[in-house]
């Protein structure tokens, strides 16, 4: 097959040769990212549960997942949830097939509960969070799309996916500090770390600054001095973690909005670990990118992936697509230094086949671009015959997609 490959040089500076760079990470407790990942979650279970019962997963997209805040009284020693968080699970997906009926939304509410016990350690779904679900069968064109190819889907929409690498210091630093604070092992360490964590990184030159905010859980904070004492040792490992992967000086920030004389009122000091407890509600798609970060200096898709069907929608799977293209030729590809990847489909056209693979490549000398080119190219068309492993991936819960 004779795939639409078109490989140029890209005209940008090396990332880390730029003056400036901002990144930015939601961590796994925050709303935003509590909507992506039940969304997920939900698709995930559908998946299985489509394939036990008809050996194919049938049409859903369950991206539309909605969080709104509760209320709560955090205070030292721990505190009370006033009112539950409440949850809306909306979108489409296939509840009936050849006369039998899928229960589409207990499956649903048991994988977003199942998702928030695995994910929040100090949120309880069944006493602390009200879910409840929505789910429409979908539109007959957009299921016959999706059914009519057996082996490679046909693409449901015309969209696109974008992806990048490597990925720069300032960006590995924003996302594996976010990894660290939500660890099992940290939160065995430093339970008071709560899960809500949001990391902004910025590199100004040679000098990076990571300013992150984390959420502390109340029961396991007797006072300020153990707050306080919560933070310092957050920042002494993240120095550390700091330290193995840039040579640059990193001054961490955390908490910077604290004003500790006001006690309970002046921290961010919760019941659970998250802000959805108490005035911060979240959406799907309004968060991390399926990179794990939001990168306004670097290309991005606007694309919700989490909960949209790993079959056959492209701005879910050619997102995640065209990170792993980027990666693989920076990484088997020795002359390149920086690739973008650009994929584009057309509604109906198998989803191995886009519209357009356009990857832009910065080669470490202007002689090496021309062998590069040749290795891009092989290397997104092997990608995009083996496509159906995304899929693969993406059910088993091998790929996030914020």
């Amino acid at each position: 097959m004779a795939r639409n490959i078109v490989v140029d040089k890209l005209v940008a500076k090396y990332v880390e040769d730029t003056e400036v760079e901002i990144v930015e990470r939601k961590g796994i407790g925050h709303p935003d990212s509590m909507s992506d990942g039940m969304a997920d979650a939900v698709s995930r279970a559908l998946c299985k549960e489509y394939m036990k019962r008809f050996g194919t997963v049938m049409h859903h997209n369950t991206d539309q997942t909605e969080v709104v805040a509760g209320q709560s009284r955090p205070k030292f020693g721990g505190g009370a949830i006033v009112e539950p968080i409440y949850v809306l699970l909306v979108g489409r997906a296939t509840n009936e097939v050849n006369g039998e009926l899928v229960p589409v939304s207990e499956i649903a509410i048991k994988a977003a509960k199942n998702y928030i016990r695995d994910t929040i350690v100090n949120l309880d779904p069944d006493t602390q969070m009200e879910i409840n679900s929505r789910y429409g069968a979908g539109s007959a064109d957009l299921q016959s799309v999706f059914k009519n190819r057996k082996d490679i889907p046909g693409a449901n929409d015309t969209s696109f996916g974008i992806g990048f690498a490597p990925f720069s210091e300032v960006e590995q630093l924003t996302l594996q500090a976010e990894h660290w604070i939500n660890a099992r092992e940290t939160k065995k360490k430093i339970p008071g770390l709560g899960e809500d964590v949001k990391v902004m990184g910025l590199r100004n030159k040679d000098k990076i600054t990571l300013t992150i905010c984390i959420a502390q859980v109340d029961k396991y904070v007797s006072g300020v001095k153990d707050y306080l004492e919560n933070i310092e040792k957050a920042k002494e490992n993240l120095t550390k973690m700091a330290g193995k992967i840039t040579t640059r000086g990193v001054d961490i920030s955390i908490n910077h909005g604290d004003i500790p004389a006001l006690n309970e009122q002046g921290l961010f000091l919760t019941v659970t670990g998250t802000s959805a407890e108490n005035g911060d509600d979240g959406s799907v798609g309004r968060g991390n990118r399926v990179s794990g970060l939001i990168t306004p200096g670097r290309p991005m898709s606007m694309e919700a992936a989490s909960g949209k069907n790993p079959i056959n929608h492209v701005g879910k799977i050619y997102n995640i697509l065209s990170f792993r293209i980027a990666d693989t030729i920076v990484k088997e590809v020795p002359e390149v230094r920086q690739a973008d990847v650009q994929l584009m489909s057309q509604i109906g056209s198998p989803i191995d086949d886009p519209k357009m693979c356009y990857i832009s490549i910065l080669p470490k000398n202007e002689k090496d671009f021309a062998s590069a080119q040749r290795q891009a190219v092989d290397i997104a068309d092997d990608m995009l015959a083996k496509i159906r492993q995304v899929t693969d991936d993406v059910i088993n819960g091998k790929v996030k997609t914020f």
